[in-house]
């Protein structure tokens, strides 16, 4: 039974695993989000650590990329439970979700493209 909280130990924070990331990662695009995954042995328990990023080019403002990260966190969270059943036992990920529409859009759309970007990235690992 996993919970619908976003812990520090499901957060991608390594600077070296990042780089990892972008360097071996695969990637995908369902609007309007980027998803880098990239299979690995991470160093806790979960089955996935996750990174949300928004473009400080198309978002001058802090305030707005801020605002925006906190959606896709949000629909990410809410979401979570239903992809961590799809994952097949022993699977461990690390995800970075990257916003790439140029203007702002509502929860409703940052949470169905979640949606499917999970659907998508638990059918890829299997």
């Amino acid at each position: 039974m996993h919970t619908f909280k976003l812990t520090k130990k499901e957060r991608l924070c390594s600077t070296k695993m990042i780089g990892k990331l972008f360097e071996q990662g695969a990637s995908f695009y369902i609007f309007p989000l980027k998803v880098v995954y990239l299979p690995m042995a991470l160093r806790g328990t979960h089955p996935i650590e996750v990174s949300f990023s928004v473009s400080k080019r198309n978002f001058k403002h802090a305030v707005v990329r801020n605002l925006l990260k906190r959606r896709m966190r949000e629909a990410f969270r809410l979401n979570k439970p239903d992809f961590y059943e799809r994952l097949p036992e022993g699977t461990q990920v690390a995800v970075m979700i990257i916003y790439t529409c140029k203007e702002v859009k509502d929860y409703r759309a940052i949470e169905k493209g979640m949606q499917k970007a999970l659907k998508r990235l638990g059918e890829l690992l299997q």
